[in-house]
Formats: C-alpha cells, structure tokens, sequence
C-alpha cells in the first residue's frame, strides 16, 4: 500500500513539474530537426526482470510517444536510428527478433496517418522481406503532411559517406568527367547531395539514451554542428519530462557554428 501511495506521488510530481518545464519552454527556439539513437532497449528489459523482445517492443512502443510529443513544437524532422549496420552482426536469432519488431515499428508509423517515413540506410545490406516493409512505408506516407519521420535501418555513418563518395562518383562518371576533373571541382555540398537525407536540413539536437555519451557513427557528416543531450534513462523509460530538458537545454545554448 505505501509502495503504491509513493508510487503515485512521483508520477504526480513528475507530471507537475513536465508541466512548469513546458510552460516555461519557448517552442519557437525548438530545434527544426532531432536526431533520436533509441539505446538501452536490451538493459531496461534485462533491468524490469523481462526478456529481450520486450525490452525492443517497449522501445517501439515509445516511439509514438515521442513523435507525439515532438508534433507539440515546431519540430519538423525526426531522425530515430531503429537497426544500425553493426545490429547486422548479432547472432541470427536475436536479429531475427530485433528486425521483426522494426518492421513492426515501421509499419505502425506508415499506418498511423500522421507522419511521413523515409528509409535511410543500406537497404542493401537488409533482408528483402526487411526492404519491402520500407519501400511500401515510403509509398504508404512518403507524401503526407505533418513531421517527416527518417527510420534508419540498416544505418551506420562510415557506410554512409562511402556509398555518397560512391554515388557521386558514378554519376560525374556517366556525364564523363575524370578522376581527376571530380578531384579537383569536389565541394562539400556535392557530398551532402548524395546523403542518404540530401534536401534535409542537418539535425539541430541530437539526443541519446541509457547514459552512453558517444554518437556511435550516427549521422557522422550532418551532425558536425549538432548540440548532443546525451539522458541517463533507458529508452523504453524516456518520458515528456525528460524530452522538455532536452529542448530546454538546447534552448539555452548559443550556436555559435564555429564563429
């Protein structure tokens, strides 16, 4: 009974104090485009005494969630890294549960009605059964209204510059320009336009769970501006409150870009 009675009181003073953070939150200096790295599905599922599936459907379940609360401010895209190139490697019958959870996850954002999805990634390197969920997502909502929404399947940043390199590379090729004529004409915005995000704006604030204070190889190129708030909780235990000090937080710091 008084587990329960304390219980309760926290999830008021939290939702007391989500609210003073938000009503004090200006949402004109939101960041336009977040980038989310999902971690700690596995140790929150290991950590409530559950198995590893329901750590990721708890971690896909929160995805709305946030989505949801993100459709508050003036946030217009959301980059969530769902299955990075290095998950490839896992013993096959982990990945078999990751990648069905991420095509469950994939296709509930599609069906929702609310957001845009567009893959980025190696869809080369994923399943087709994997690929086919993207593509019909893609068709499903790629043209809506409302938050555009990047699920990174098969994501990691080396493998994204290299196949930008790669697809620039082929195209100056086709219009028959030498090794040498790309070498020396070569700019930064002609490797921005063969990202897997090309036309985006780069992400303004980049947001990590379960404590880890590193970028793991998201979104290498685009983030060299980036603000990182890096959150202690798991990410299936990310709540309201702890976006609002994510936005608060990047709301108090001055970008300066170098100058």
């Amino acid at each position: 009974m008084r587990n329960r009675l304390y219980e309760t009181l926290r999830r008021l003073a939290v939702r007391l104090y989500a609210r003073r953070v938000e009503g004090r939150l200006d949402t004109a200096g939101a960041p336009k485009h977040i980038g989310v790295i999902l971690d700690g599905n596995r140790r929150w599922a290991k950590a409530s005494g559950g198995r590893t599936q329901q750590g990721y459907e708890a971690g896909a379940a929160k995805i709305r969630e946030l989505l949801g609360w993100c459709a508050e401010t003036d946030v217009e895209v959301v980059t969530l890294w769902l299955l990075s190139t290095d998950n490839l490697n896992r013993e096959p019958a982990q990945l078999e549960v990751l990648l069905s959870v991420v095509e469950g996850a994939v296709r509930d954002l599609a069906e929702d009605g609310r957001w845009r999805v567009h893959h980025v990634g190696a869809a080369e390197a994923l399943p087709e059964r994997t690929r086919k969920v993207l593509r019909e997502a893609e068709d499903l909502a790629g043209d809506r209204d409302g938050i555009l929404v990047n699920v990174a399947v098969g994501y990691g940043g080396r493998q994204e510059i290299t196949d930008a390199v790669r697809s620039l590379l082929a195209k100056r090729a086709v219009e028959g320009q030498s090794l040498a004529e790309v070498a020396e004409g070569l700019s930064v915005e002609d490797i921005s336009e063969h990202l897997y995000t090309r036309g985006q704006p780069d992400p303004d604030l980049v947001i990590r769970t379960s404590g880890e204070q590193r970028l793991s190889g998201f979104m290498l190129w685009q983030s060299a501006h980036s603000e990182y708030y890096f959150c202690e909780v798991y990410w299936p235990a990310f709540r309201k409150v702890d976006f609002l000090r994510a936005l608060r937080d990047y709301a108090a710091r001055h970008r300066r870009y170098g100058v």
